[in-house]
């Protein structure tokens, strides 16, 4: 086995052992088994979710996010508008080389990745990706890390000598909806998605206080965010600005 693929283990075995524990927690509060979370069922109570209290299933995810926050694990994130998008790479505003929406979300987190990686010392090719499975996708977004376009090189400013994407590990990798990580990641994109919707005025609040629970969620977030800011306010260059300028405002203005 590789250094790599150890490191890939140690990363799975220690989150899986910490997220069971969370899992084993949430049962003792409901009083009842719960196995994985899908966070839409969850959220909507429905399916085996349907005896959980709305009260409850609230409690719950702030439990997630104090179990987040306590293990001072970090979060990246990306956003777009769809239509926002779809206007701009019909008008050519967008490269060809992310032509489909999850490219460029996807693209959009390596960078943000690759940025804040090379901020620390010593961290050199130590940032590993797993995406959820994504078959029609897995082939062309691999080689797009692989040559990354030359424009993107100013996202994260370049040096003269340095390797384009030097802080990732080899190609991003693809893994099945159980992975633990893609759980969490899965219950953090669900409440970013649900936050914009309501703070933008698409969808209506669920219950009295979704607005105000989905705010103090997304602080915890917004505490766990990395550095430098996904989306900074000021002093963007042009590849920061393809990505802010087609992103939510209620995301970007975290």
């Amino acid at each position: 086995m590789s250094q790599r693929d150890r490191l890939i283990d140690r990363l799975f075995d220690a989150t899986a052992t910490n997220w069971q524990e969370l899992l084993d927690t949430l049962t003792r509060r409901v009083g009842r088994r719960i196995v994985e979370l899908h966070t839409r069922d969850f959220y909507a109570g429905n399916g085996v979710f349907r005896d959980i209290g709305g009260t409850a299933r609230a409690n719950l995810i702030t439990q997630i996010f104090e179990w987040l926050s306590e293990r001072r694990h970090a979060v990246v994130y990306s956003s777009v508008v769809k239509q926002s998008y779809f206007n701009a790479f019909a008008a050519g505003g967008i490269p060809d080389e992310l032509n489909t929406v999850w490219r460029f979300l996807g693209f959009h987190l390596i960078l943000a990745m690759q940025k804040h990686g090379q901020r620390h010392e010593r961290r050199k090719g130590h940032t590993i990706f797993v995406f959820d499975n994504e078959e029609r996708e897995r082939m062309r977004f691999t080689d797009l890390i692989a040559r990354a376009p030359e424009w993107s090189d100013g996202y994260y400013a370049r040096a003269r000598n340095q390797e384009q994407l030097d802080q990732i590990v080899d190609c991003p990798y693809f893994g099945a909806t159980e992975v633990v990580l893609i759980q969490l990641a899965d219950v953090v994109a669900f409440l970013m998605r649900r936050y914009a919707e309501v703070r933008s005025g698409l969808v209506g609040p669920r219950y009295p206080d979704e607005d105000t629970r989905l705010a103090l969620w997304m602080q915890t977030l917004k505490q766990r965010a990395i550095q430098p800011a996904v989306y900074p306010r000021r002093g963007r260059q042009a590849a920061d600005e393809l990505f802010y300028e087609h992103a939510s405002p209620a995301i970007r203005d975290l």
